[in-house]
């Protein structure tokens, strides 16, 4: 039997700013960023990626392989977001979603990227 992601454990928090180089990853639950991801940072979790700041470095949600994880973004200018493996590349996204607060998704096997309203 697999236990779903989290296993009951709570989600990590990352309160201080995830710079340059540096690599924050949340093994079996949701990761909670609190302070911006700067460019060339990486936030990885095996659940969801929930980020208060701006990203613009790169998100990983469901990085075991979980498509139902998500990324959501309070003001998106990512380099790269990815859930399980699926991934977009900044040249790839929407010019009209950059810094906004967004949300990322797969349905049908395609990276869903779109506003919160």
């Amino acid at each position: 039997a697999t236990t779903a992601p989290g296993g009951g454990q709570p989600g990590k928090i990352q309160s201080a700013p995830v710079r340059s180089g540096q690599q924050v990853y949340a093994d079996n639950r949701d990761l909670t960023v609190l302070s911006p991801v700067g460019a060339g940072a990486e936030v990885i979790a095996d659940g969801s990626v929930h980020i208060y700041g701006p990203l613009r470095g790169r998100a990983l949600a469901g990085a075991q392989g979980n498509e139902q994880a998500r990324i959501f973004c309070r003001e998106f200018h990512a380099e790269l977001v990815a859930i399980a493996g699926h991934y977009r590349v900044l040249e790839d996204i929407p010019s009209d979603l950059r810094g906004k607060a967004v949300q990322v998704w797969l349905e049908d096997q395609q990276l869903k990227i779109a506003a919160l309203d």
